[in-house]
């Protein structure tokens, strides 16, 4: 990425890494949209929808500012978060972050007792969920959530997790011509999977997602 503007500055505050929802939500944006510098120092995430990057400031408590950025591949720009924190830089290599991870990166260091607020992180990054009527059974519903990763070995872990946790299993796809593997939950276990991930109306989580999630869900009499 190319820089446009001025570097972001360090937090005013010190970060806390003392494990809460709010910081597990937070790793997940940045293991799925994150990267960190080979500085040692500077934190980034980047993303085209500016709710996501105040959910992620909102998550961490920090005032940093949202910056433009070009892409060096496509040249279109977009927004980022970029600041400098070593104590909370290591805090994350010690979670399972690293540089260039994206095709990489495996299992991650997550407490039990967050895991699915790290996973709603993680969705609200690069997940996603969609719907349809099937055209071949009369009123017929499905839908599906699925999360993806160009890292098959972080997909395994994420589809092993969740096997411990709640007993689905989910499947694994990757179409012909994309480096993106996906793993899937369908309408049953998807059921489970957000309850579980949306316990309350309160956790952090990306608004527009949330309620796709709830107009699917009532369709077949479900709720969060």
């Amino acid at each position: 990425m190319k820089y446009m503007g001025k570097r972001g500055p360090k937090p005013k505050e010190s970060i806390s890494t003392e494990w809460s929802a709010n910081l597990a939500y937070a790793i997940g944006l940045l293991t799925t949209d994150g990267s960190l510098s080979k500085d040692g120092r500077h934190i980034i995430l980047v993303s085209k929808d500016k709710e996501q990057l105040q959910t992620f400031i909102k998550a961490l408590v920090i005032k940093v500012p949202i910056s433009l950025t070009r892409s060096g591949y496509t040249g279109k720009t977009t927004t980022r978060i970029q600041f400098s924190n070593i104590s909370f830089y290591q805090f994350l290599l010690t979670a399972g972050l690293y540089p260039n991870k994206t095709k990489t990166i495996g299992e991650l260091n997550i407490p039990s007792k967050y895991f699915f607020d790290f996973l709603r992180g993680s969705f609200d990054g690069d997940g996603s969920t969609y719907s349809y009527f099937d055209p071949r059974w009369k009123s017929s519903f499905m839908f599906y959530t699925a999360f993806a990763s160009a890292s098959y070995a972080h997909i395994i872990w994420l589809q092993k997790v969740i096997h411990k946790k709640i007993k689905i299993k989910g499947h694994i796809t990757k179409a012909k011509n994309s480096s993106v593997f996906q793993l899937k939950y369908a309408k049953k276990d998807s059921v489970r999977l957000l309850k579980k991930m949306y316990p309350n109306k309160k956790v952090l989580c990306l608004l527009r997602k949330r309620l796709k999630i709830e107009k699917m869900l009532s369709i077949v009499g479900e709720h969060l």
